[in-house]
């Protein structure tokens, strides 16, 4: 059995999981990927995140500041803005957003969706 850096499989794999469990759901590496690139504020994220509703876009980013992937930044100006960006922590997620987004567009072109 070869032991890549004295990492066994079955540590592989409870890492994957521990990983999978934070970004699961259908939105999460989404929402990551946009705020990788810049801050939002909640209607753009809502606008460029396809598909996803304003109630389940709230609990993501819930989850996702639970998580110290995204925080939430309130300015002091009349009115009050809200925007969201990434931590440093979450900028981490940022390689592998954009190797998932290469496997998706060499993906696309292999099976001609």
């Amino acid at each position: 059995m070869n032991l890549e850096n004295n990492i066994t499989c079955s540590q592989k794999i409870r890492a994957i999981h521990d990983t999978m469990d934070v970004l699961s759901g259908k939105w999460k590496v989404s929402i990551i990927a946009c705020l990788c690139y810049q801050g939002m504020r909640y209607s753009e994220l809502l606008r460029e995140v396809k598909g996803i509703s304003g109630k389940m876009l709230s609990r993501e980013l819930k989850d996702l500041e639970m998580n110290k992937l995204v925080e939430r930044v309130v300015e002091d100006t009349k009115p009050i803005s809200v925007y969201y960006k990434i931590t440093p922590y979450g900028s981490s997620l940022k390689e592998l957003t954009d190797t998932i987004a290469a496997w998706g567009i060499a993906h696309r072109e292999l099976v001609k969706i």
